[in-house]
């Protein structure tokens, strides 16, 4: 039941057709398994490697609004896909969700190195919690939108009806950041009406100080913040996170 309430994947396995309408292409190409969706043609991308884990519902093909954004500001992006969705084979839940997050993670990073980044959307912020918590990939920073603090704190305010004790997912983000050593930025949806935003400055105000940040997009609800988001944000919030390879340079 908890399944039901919480995951809503689409099976579809995007054609190449649509693949090739979008500009974009299964990753790793020389995979009979893809792991996510990259864009067909890549541009300089001097800000390094940017991989998304994506909501609850749909598939990574449904959020190619990212790449437009991302790339303009020198990111490689990578839409990392779950098993059971998009056509990948699998099941759902954290276990699964975060084993494989974590060898797509090591993949991106034997590929294309430093500087490396993982970025969050709802569900996607507490897949990309646990995996930074657990890989020895030296992941640089993260960015989280529309976040949640732990997965019980959100049932027990939509549910309170149900015995969150239960649960057999966690989703904790906030256990799972508070060894993290790298900048955090966080995003947060004014008129959130899936996750009120009070889960999100919940989660901000657990955060070691110095190394986080909180944005909240005025007028926005859960789904369409896209619409809202200005190119100035993008900017501010991967600045935020960004390393500055001046200061790597080794003398």
């Amino acid at each position: 039941m908890q399944n039901k309430f919480l995951y809503f994947p689409s099976s579809e396995l995007p054609s190449q057709k649509l693949l090739a309408a979008e500009n974009m292409k299964l990753w790793p190409t020389t995979s009979a398994d893809y792991r996510g969706l990259i864009a067909d043609h890549e541009g300089p991308t001097p800000n390094g490697t940017m991989v998304l884990f994506h909501g609850n519902g749909g598939a990574a093909f449904d959020r190619g609004f990212y790449f437009k954004p991302l790339r303009e500001l020198g990111f490689r992006v990578i839409l990392a896909e779950y098993p059971k969705y998009g056509g990948r084979p699998g099941k759902v839940g954290e276990k699964s969700f975060v084993a494989d997050g974590l060898e797509t993670v090591r993949l991106a990073y034997e590929q294309y190195g430093e500087p490396f980044y993982l970025l969050g959307e709802s569900l996607g912020c507490g897949v990309a919690a646990a995996i930074t918590k657990q890989t020895s990939v030296p992941v640089a920073g993260i960015i989280l939108i529309t976040p949640w603090d732990t997965l019980a704190a959100v049932a027990k305010s939509l549910f309170p009806f149900l015995p969150v004790s239960l649960l057999t997912d966690k989703y904790d983000s906030i256990g799972n950041l508070q060894s993290f050593k790298g900048k955090i930025s966080l995003v947060g949806s004014e008129r959130d009406e899936i996750l009120p935003i009070h889960h999100a400055h919940n989660l901000y105000q657990s955060l070691p100080e110095g190394k986080k940040r909180m944005w909240v997009i005025k007028g926005a609800g859960h789904n369409d913040w896209p619409f809202y988001a200005k190119a100035s944000l993008w900017k501010e919030m991967t600045d935020f996170v960004k390393i500055n390879k001046i200061s790597q340079a080794k003398y």
